[in-house]
């Protein structure tokens, strides 16, 4: 670390600041501050700032708790967690505290807002949330930077539980995808099958805006697209990186086609100029499955957490939950538990 090389530069028997470095370091450790990479070297920069000043010594006492509070600041703003609603102000204690790295539609579709603290009363388990596309989330749990992963990309899900550093993979839930675009359908793909909607969108060459996150929406997006012969290219063909509820947003702006998830496009359906054109195919089943991360991914994992999460979510409450989430607003539940059903039977 930046702090440690500088303290051992210094002329042995100096009054070195370096040597409270290794204390705060330590502190960051314990409060899982390395877990995010990027955050622990804005940390340990600015105690390496602080180290350098001719009278360290007293400018590390002084600013110590600057130092803490910008960390704190760090981690709220860039490291996309959120405490469920209910949670204490100063955080959880370590020991009773997870990090779930999920996709946004459950973000984005109220799901978590429904589950978490539920799950916390229950459980007496905090969850930090990182809502990103499956493919990030999978990431994030390849490197041990989170405990448990709720995904919706079943065959990148498969290729990473044969890596071995995750540990069990259980059916939780799903949803299925709609093609959706502007009611006026100037590449005329209402009521057609999805493979269809996708050769008339490249033939009219309409925009269509993707996410292009590696999610599990862009990977559906992409076999439709293999499925259909095309090879979506050129100004027609928009990527937003984003999120569905941002990218939902894009397409309604541009009067585009998108593909998403169906629970997130009802939440936002009100502020949307987008219509389904394009559903019910069985290729577009969106299924849900709940992971466990081991310490083999790393030692900052959570393994008895994870567990927690996941026994909890494929019970009998928790699933009557998902269950029922959406029905009272939209008249039809935005997600069918699916837990300890054949999965091959999904959707019939």
């Amino acid at each position: 670390m930046v702090c440690h090389c500088w303290a051992r530069s210094r002329t042995p028997g100096s009054s070195s600041p370096g040597c409270r470095v290794p204390a705060l370091i330590r502190w960051a450790r314990s409060a899982q501050i390395s877990r995010y990479r990027v955050t622990f070297h804005y940390f340990t920069f600015t105690l390496a700032l602080i180290c350098s000043t001719s009278e360290g010594v007293t400018v590390l006492e002084r600013t110590r708790s600057v130092v803490f509070a910008c960390v704190a600041a760090v981690l709220l703003a860039g490291c996309g967690t959120s405490a469920p609603s209910g949670g204490s102000a100063s955080g959880p204690p370590a020991e009773k505290s997870l990090i779930l790295a999920t996709t946004t539609s459950t973000q984005d579709s109220g799901l978590l807002d429904e589950l978490l603290p539920a799950f916390t009363r229950d459980s007496g388990w905090q969850v930090k949330t990182l809502a990103v596309g499956s493919g990030q989330a999978i990431e994030l749990g390849r490197r041990g930077e989170a405990d448990a992963l709720l995904v919706h990309s079943p065959a990148a899900e498969e290729k990473f539980v044969a890596e071995g550093s995750a540990g069990s993979r259980r059916l939780v839930m799903h949803n299925d995808f709609v093609l959706v675009g502007p009611a006026a359908d100037p590449a005329e793909v209402r009521g057609t099958s999805s493979v269809d909607a996708m050769k008339k969108i490249a033939a009219a060459q309409e925009v269509f805006v993707s996410r292009g996150d590696e999610s599990g929406t862009h990977t559906k997006e992409k076999d439709l697209w293999s499925k259909a012969g095309v090879t979506p290219g050129g100004s027609w063909y928009q990527s937003t990186g984003q999120g569905m509820g941002e990218t939902l947003r894009v397409a309604g702006e541009k009067a585009a086609y998108t593909l998403s998830d169906r629970a997130t496009y009802l939440t936002q359906r009100g502020t949307l100029a987008l219509e389904v054109l394009s559903e019910g195919d069985p290729s577009l089943l969106n299924v849900y499955h709940v992971i466990e991360m081991t310490k083999k991914a790393g030692d900052r994992v959570r393994p008895d957490g994870a567990k927690a999460f996941a026994d909890w979510i494929v019970a009998p409450p928790a699933q009557r939950l998902i269950g029922e989430f959406g029905r009272a607003k939209f008249g039809q539940p935005l997600f069918t538990p699916d837990a300890g059903a054949d999965e091959a039977e999904l959707g019939q």
